[in-house]
C-alpha cells in the first residue's frame, strides 16, 4: 500500500478525506514537533543521518535509504494492507467479521491499551536522547538515530487510532502522551522500565534486546486484535521492531568480542585494566534488563488479560498458529507461582495465564540471542557462558514481586540476598565504570570505540567505514 507523500502529514489511509480529523493531527503535528526538539535527541537538528525511510508499506517499499535532517523525517500515518475478508481468531467473537470501529463496550479498554502501547514510545526516545554524545562509532550512532525517529512514528501510529476512533477522550490522551516524560517525578511513564535511566551504551544495546523484545511481543499480540485499524497498526510497526532487537543483539554480541579479543590477546580476566567491559559485569546488566523487561508483562494469573481474550481485543503470539480451539474455556496452563515461600508450578485456567504465556515465549526467544552470544564466547576459546536468570529474580511485578530470589532460582532470606546481590546486579561501581568507558563520541568514519568491535556489515550494503552520519 503506497504511502502519500504529497501531504503535510505522510499517510495511506487517505487522511485527506477526513478534513475534521487531518485539522486535529495537523494542530498536533507542531506539539510533536516542539517535543521532539525538547525531548529528542539532543543537539542533533543539523545533521544529516543515513535514515531508512517507508514508501510503502509492502515488502518491496518499507526500507528506502538516504539522507535525511531527523526534524525533516516524514513521519506519518502507515498501516499494513487490509484485508476484507479479515474475521476474529478468537474468545467469544471469533469467526466475526474484524471491526472496523470500536465497539462501544469496549472503548475503554482499548483506549487504554492503545495509551499505554502509544507511551512506551516516546518514552525510549527520551531515556536515549543523551546517547550520541558518547557514541562508539557513525555505524553505532545512525542505528541509534533510526531507533529513535522509529519510536516516533510509531507514536504517530497509536495517535492516529486515539484521534480517528475516540473523539474528544483520544484527543486529550494524545496531548497527555507528550506531557509525561521519562522519570519524571510528577508526570513519568505509565511503565515502570520506561522511567529507568539509559546512560550509557551497553545499558542502550541491553535495552533495545531485552525491552524492545518485550514490545515486540506487545505488539505481536495486539495484531492479532480483532479491532482491525489497531491490528494493521501494529503489524506495520513489527517489520521496524525487528531492527531494534538486532541492534541489541549483535551491540552486546561485538561488545562480548571484543572483550574476548582482549582476554586471548593479553591473556587475562581483568579487562577493566585494558579498558574494556569484562564478562561479569556483562552478565550484570543482562540480569537487571531481563528482570525489568520480565516486569513489563504484568501479573502471572490476570483477570483483565483473559477479559481481553474472550472479548477479541488482544490475541496470543502468532494467535492463529497455534493449535487449540482459541476460545481456552476448559483448558489450562501451569505457571510458576510462590507459596509458603517456595516456588512452585501450579496449573490455573489458560485464560487467565495468557500473560505468563506471553511471557514464556519471550523468554524462550531472548533465549535463542543468548545462545548465539554464548557460540560466539565459545569460538573465541573462553569458557564462560552468559545466562538468563530465573523469572522470579529481582522482579518487582507479579507472584515473584518482594521475594528473594537467585539467578539459578533459590529462595534466599533477606541476608542471603544482601551478601550476594552485587555479584548479579550492576554496583555503583560497575555503572560508574562503564560510564567512564563512554567518551567522546567516535566520529570518524571507520573507527570504532576501544571497548566495542566493528559490525560484521554495514547497513544496506554499505562498508563499515561508510559516513553515515555527516555532521555539517
Amino acid at each position: 500500500m503506497a504511502i502519500d507523500y504529497s501531504q503535510l502529514i505522510p499517510n495511506n489511509v487517505d487522511l485527506s478525506s477526513d478534513r475534521r480529523l487531518q485539522r486535529a493531527l495537523e494542530n498536533w503535528q507542531p506539539r510533536f514537533l516542539d517535543w521532539w526538539k525538547d525531548m529528542g535527541p539532543d543537539g542533533t537538528s543539523a545533521y544529516d543521518v543515513y535514515l531508512r525511510t517507508a514508501i510503502s508499506t509492502d515488502s518491496n517499499g518499507w526500507a528506502n535509504f538516504g539522507y535525511v535532517k531527523m526534524p525533516e523525517y516524514r513521519w506519518g500515518i502507515f498501516l499494513a494492507d487490509r484485508d476484507p475478508d479479515r474475521q476474529i481468531a478468537f474468545g467469544d467473537n471469533k469467526g466475526k467479521p474484524a471491526w472496523q470501529d470500536v465497539p462501544g463496550e469496549l472503548r475503554s479498554t482499548l483506549r487504554r491499551l492503545i495509551v499505554t502501547q502509544g507511551d512506551t514510545e516516546p518514552a525510549s526516545v527520551e531515556q536515549q536522547r543523551l546517547l550520541g554524545k558518547t557514541a562508539p562509532s557513525l555505524y553505532d550512532l545512525r542505528n541509534l538515530f533510526q531507533i529513535n525517529v522509529e519510536e516516533g512514528r510509531h507514536l504517530w501510529a497509536m495517535v492516529y487510532l486515539l484521534h480517528a476512533y475516540f473523539g474528544r477522550d483520544g484527543r486529550e490522551e494524545a496531548e497527555a502522551m507528550l506531557e509525561r516524560h521519562s522519570g519524571d517525578p510528577d508526570k513519568p511513564r505509565i511503565l515502570g522500565a520506561f522511567n529507568e535511566a539509559t546512560p550509557d551504551w551497553l545499558s542502550f544495546f541491553m535495552f533495545t534486546y531485552f525491552t524492545d523484545r518485550d514490545g515486540k511481543y506487545q505488539l505481536a499480540s495486539l495484531a492479532e486484535s480483532g479491532f482491525d485499524p489497531l491490528a494493521r497498526s501494529c503489524r506495520f510497526m513489527l517489520t521496524e521492531e525487528a531492527h531494534h532487537m538486532f541492534v541489541g543483539e549483535t551491540g552486546v554480541g561485538r561488545i562480548l568480542q571484543r572483550t574476548c579479543e582482549l582476554m586471548r590477546e593479553h591473556k587475562t580476566d581483568d579487562v577493566r585494566s585494558l579498558g574494556g567491559i569484562d564478562l561479569p559485569t556483562i552478565q550484570k546488566y543482562l540480569n537487571f534488563h531481563f528482570s525489568v523487561s520480565l516486569d513489563l508483562f504484568g501479573q502471572e494469573a490476570s483477570t483483565n488479560a483473559a477479559n481481553y481474550y474472550t472479548q477479541g481485543v488482544k490475541g496470543r503470539f502468532l494467535e492463529t498458529r497455534v493449535d487449540d480451539d482459541h476460545l481456552l474455556v476448559n483448558a489450562t496452563y501451569e505457571i510458576e507461582t510462590v507459596e509458603d515461600g517456595r516456588i512452585v508450578r501450579k496449573a490455573v485456567p489458560a485464560l487467565q495465564a495468557l500473560n505468563e504465556r506471553l511471557r514464556q515465549d519471550y523468554i524462550d526467544d531472548c533465549a535463542k540471542g543468548v545462545l548465539r552470544w554464548n557460540k560466539a564466547i565459545e569460538r573465541a576459546g573462553i569458557n564462560v557462558e552468559m545466562k538468563l536468570p530465573h523469572r522470579a529474580f529481582d522482579r518487582q511485578i507479579g507472584a515473584f514481586a518482594g521475594l528473594r530470589v537467585s539467578p539459578d532460582g533459590k529462595v534466599l532470606s533477606e541476608a542471603e540476598w544482601d551478601a550476594h546481590k552485587d555479584k548479579w546486579l550492576p554496583t555503583d561501581e560497575d555503572r560508574a565504570y562503564v560510564t567512564s568507558l563512554m567518551g567522546a563520541a567516535v566520529t570518524q568514519p571507520g573507527q570504532f570505540a576501544h571497548w566495542i568491535a566493528p559490525p560484521a556489515r554495514g547497513i544496506n550494503n554499505q562498508p563499515a567505514d561508510f559516513e553515515y552520519v555527516r555532521f555539517n
